[in-house]
């Protein structure tokens, strides 16, 4: 069942951030407890649609958004934090949004916002979304 309004983000602790010394565990917790963030997922880093229009908006507006209360902007896909790392490099991301990799798709599961695209060769992904929490 899909996440609705109202309802609490699920809990997940196998979620990575690309650290200094490599990938670095985060749970929901957290991301998530006792602040007000700006969620967002993606079917997959460096893919055409995310890298030219969906991550850039959250980028070039961080100082809007986090001015409306927002403590943190959180991108999220099913991928690993070598490639999430990688691909906020890639778009010259500092501190404006966090890059976290769902390579289970855990998290991506729970929420209940997976798809199947293993027929073409891209196994089980994260459907577009944003939510505030």
């Amino acid at each position: 069942m899909t996440i609705q309004v109202g309802d609490k983000i699920p809990a997940c602790s196998t979620l990575r951030v690309m650290g200094d010394k490599g990938p670095q565990p985060i749970t929901t917790d957290d991301l998530f407890a006792g602040k007000k963030v700006v969620l967002f997922a993606v079917p997959g880093a460096f893919t055409p649609g995310c890298s030219n229009t969906h991550l850039p908006g959250f980028v070039v507006n961080a100082d809007k958004i986090k001015a409306k209360g927002v403590a943190s902007i959180v991108c999220v896909s099913v991928n690993d934090a070598f490639v999430m790392g990688a691909w906020g490099k890639d778009q010259g991301i500092t501190d404006q949004v966090t890059m976290v990799a769902d390579g289970s798709a855990a998290f991506t599961k729970a929420m209940g916002l997976e798809f199947d695209l293993t027929a073409r060769g891209l196994g089980v992904r994260c459907q577009r979304f944003a939510l505030v929490a």
